[in-house]
């Protein structure tokens, strides 16, 4: 348990989710946003969340729902948040001149040796900290959505991040539960982008080509591979299905993957696919019609937060 301030700048769903992050690990939460008033609604959506999660028995930590609401205050002073935070966590609106504008103020008023962590997943850190005198303590800390339920971190650095940030905050996401990931430089996309948009201009393919329903093509995932990934990565899957292991496998299998590699045809322009797009909406709002869509979100958690407990009860030889 730390008693060590965290501030965070932005009180939205991904700001309230780190909030609830941090003070599940006994950390000081200081919650900063432009206006009181959503500063305040801010707090009653903290307040009624926690307790939620405490009635479903799904309140990450040790303390109760109310101790842990009691470790959050709040602030609209940018001096304030920054005054003994250990780390401030940054959950704007991905626009990137905003971005710039209160990096350019964080940097005149930062202490030293506060760590700064954008949750972006669309901007290289190098693209808002590149002219700041304290651009190496700036890095991205990309979670994915919901945050509270899915533990993985995309940790980023822009070339002049220093080593000790990129550990710090590596440390910090530890002990607060979340399971970090490393990349040794930055990449437009990250990771988890760059990977879960492979996959969706394939999907985009099979279903604007007339070859697979979104149905189906969505059950490939989530009755297929889905729950091998649940599980194990994909190198760690391919390792397992070949008796030599994963290089046994891309020797027997290399030039079948290089083949359908070269069918996928050029990356869908989404946003002038307009006929595509209609199409899979229209199928996508059949399966869960949009004011079902709340209630589905529900049931991802639920579905999440018993999953989460099953791969911590499993032991990975």
């Amino acid at each position: 348990m730390s008693h060590q301030k965290i501030g965070i700048v932005g009180s939205g769903l991904i700001g309230r989710a780190w909030a609830m992050l941090f003070t599940s690990a006994g950390y000081r939460v200081q919650l900063y946003d432009i206006l009181d008033i959503q500063i305040e609604t801010a707090l009653q959506e903290l307040n009624k969340e926690l307790q939620q999660l405490e009635q479903k028995g799904s309140l990450r930590g040790q303390l109760k729902a109310k101790e842990q609401f009691e470790l959050i205050s709040v602030t609209s002073k940018l001096e304030e948040l920054v005054q003994s935070a250990v780390h401030i966590q940054e959950c704007i609106p991905e626009k990137l001149e905003l971005k710039q504008d209160l990096y350019g103020k964080l940097d005149e008023i930062l202490e030293c040796g506060t760590v700064v962590a954008s949750s972006t997943s669309t901007f290289m850190p190098s693209l808002y900290s590149k002219d700041l005198s304290k651009k190496h303590h700036m890095l991205v800390a990309h979670p994915l959505n919901p945050p509270y339920f899915i533990p993985l971190v995309e940790i980023v650095p822009a070339p002049w991040t220093s080593t000790e940030a990129v550990e710090r905050t590596y440390d910090l996401m530890i002990s607060i539960g979340q399971r970090p990931v490393k990349l040794k430089q930055e990449i437009q996309g990250f990771a988890t982008n760059r990977i879960q948009y492979a996959i969706l201009n394939e999907v985009w393919r099979l279903v604007g080509s007339g070859i697979m329903t979104v149905n189906d093509v969505d059950t490939v995932l989530s009755q297929g591979l889905g729950l091998r990934y649940a599980l194990l990565g994909s190198l760690e899957t391919a390792h397992l299905n070949a008796p030599g292991g994963v290089k046994d496998y891309f020797q027997r299998f290399g030039g079948e993957i290089s083949a359908v590699s070269a069918t996928y045809g050029p990356t869908p322009n989404t946003l002038k696919e307009e006929q595509i797009l209609d199409d899979i909406a229209q199928q996508c709002e059949e399966i869960i019609p949009l004011e079902k869509l709340s209630a589905r979100r529900a049931t991802r958690d639920a579905f999440l937060t018993e999953l989460a407990k099953l791969k911590s009860n499993s032991n990975r030889n």
